[in-house]
């Protein structure tokens, strides 16, 4: 089992949610998309429903949970169709260890620890939830790092799958769980919502960077192309002869951050919203004008002995704050989720795929391969970039790309890691014009990112989500 926050690099996983890129040695890339799918009927009364606040100390995010935040869940279908594909052990094999973590309980980290206060609203929402993490009584304190939290349901849950399959889970008794919690609790999804699941397999992205090609998550996601505006507006912006940290570097990436942000409000004209052809001839038009200027979330990232790759984006939003009965797990709230819902909360086209800003992506350079993704909300499209750019543009290691401290420009407002170790001295002076708002941080945050990489010669974590990196093949 790999609990969010970790990477494990050269070592083959299943465990996914999201998209998955997938490179076998020898073979074009390919995206399985088994993100979460809009209900066939929208509820119209008594909807469970509202806003919490996310505070991540220097920033405060508004999410919205309760039931009628929850999609149909695609995470179970994905995992068994790449096994279906491409595995070689049996399933009740491969989830054994995380049979026994849920029920032997996990060691929280500090990541994770934090991750809970800044979610401690959804901790708190109903005791489903709350007995997930431990809390008995109204008052009883989180859980802190060096803790152990056990799922003993959910260890339950994952050896009925392994058992039964996938269709218990979309056509069977937790099929039938999932359904009568939600119309019992104010939701969407009902049982032929579960039943008429499918994992799409897409065709990536493509671009050409300077002397490399990228591919990454297509439409209806926008991920993929969020990172090749922004990717796109930096090489574009930056002189060659430029240090990492100098005024033409915050220049350009304030500026490319700009471009993209200006773009993504572009791409998300209604037409777009409800066609990945329109959203996609968009983006090649965009593209073609050399640009303008003017939550819950893990990566994972694997190569094996082989040459096979994969990037695996991961989340369940936030989570609704509703545990479905005797299966030990919290449906998602991507129906709550603001940069998923540009229409408007409940004005979601039915039975669609959500679009997601989550963006697996693959980089070839000549001979060497890279894989690299990144949770964060709207800050995955600028941390990958901002990765790219510090191995592509100033030729630092893996490892010191993605430690190397962050900026994010959302709004007209600047967001900055203050690393004096990364950082010029001088740099608060440097910016002062950058943005109408500048807001310090005053040290790595995950609010800027998790971004976990790969290549054929090295792998890397993200500090800011306690990630961690193994180069060991089994």
């Amino acid at each position: 089992m790999v609990w969010p926050g970790h990477a494990l690099p050269r070592i083959l996983q299943n465990r996914l949610h999201v998209s998955t890129l997938l490179r076998l040695h020898g073979r074009a890339p390919v995206i399985a998309d088994f993100f979460t799918q809009t209900p066939l009927m929208r509820r119209l009364d008594g909807l469970d429903f509202y806003p919490i606040y996310g505070n991540f100390g220097t920033d405060v995010q508004e999410f919205h949970i309760g039931m009628a935040s929850a999609a149909v869940p695609g995470m179970v279908a994905g995992l068994f169709a790449l096994h279906g594909r491409h595995a070689s052990m049996p399933m009740e094999l491969l989830l054994q260890p995380a049979i026994a973590l849920a029920r032997a309980g996990v060691v929280l980290n500090g990541t994770q620890a934090e991750a809970l206060r800044i979610l401690e609203p959804i901790v708190r929402a109903t005791s489903g939830s709350a007995r997930l993490f431990g809390l008995v009584g109204q008052h009883d304190a989180l859980p802190e790092p060096g803790q152990r939290v056990a799922n003993p349901d959910l260890a339950d849950c994952f050896q009925y799958l392994a058992e039964q399959g996938a269709d218990a889970f979309y056509r069977g008794d937790i099929a039938a769980r999932i359904a009568q919690a939600s119309v019992a609790s104010g939701g969407q999804i009902g049982l032929q919502d579960l039943s008429r699941y499918r994992v799409l397999w897409r065709r990536p992205m493509k671009w050409t960077l300077a002397d490399a090609t990228v591919w990454s998550n297509p439409p209806p996601a926008f991920g993929g192309l969020m990172v090749a505006l922004m990717t796109g507006a930096l090489e574009r912006g930056l002189p060659r002869q430029t240090d990492f940290g100098s005024p033409a570097h915050i220049e350009a990436l304030a500026a490319a951050m700009r471009a993209s942000d200006q773009q993504r409000l572009d791409l998300e004209r209604p037409e777009c919203l409800r066609s990945s052809r329109v959203l996609k001839r968009s983006f090649e038009a965009l593209l073609g004008t050399g640009g303008r200027v003017s939550k819950g979330t893990t990566h994972i990232s694997v190569r094996d002995r082989r040459g096979n790759l994969a990037g695996m984006t991961i989340s369940n939003g936030e989570g609704c704050g509703q545990v479905i009965p005797g299966c030990g797990f919290m449906l998602n709230n991507m129906l709550g989720e603001q940069d998923l819902n540009r229409l408007g909360f409940h004005q979601w086209p039915v039975n669609r795929r959500l679009s997601t800003m989550m963006a697996p992506t693959l980089v070839r350079r000549g001979e060497v391969n890279l894989v690299l993704g990144s949770g964060g909300s709207n800050r995955i499209r600028t941390a990958i970039a901002q990765v790219l750019c510090n191995t592509m543009h100033f030729g630092m290691d893996l490892k010191s790309a993605i430690e190397a401290p962050r900026l994010h420009l959302e709004n007209d407002v600047l967001a900055i890691e203050m690393d004096p170790k990364g950082w010029p001295k001088d740099l608060p002076g440097r910016i002062r014009d950058a943005a109408a708002q500048i807001r310090f941080w005053p040290a790595r945050s995950l609010f800027f990112g998790g971004v976990n990489a790969v290549s054929d010669v090295a792998a890397a974590a993200d500090p800011r989500r306690q990630g961690a990196a193994w180069e060991e093949c089994i």
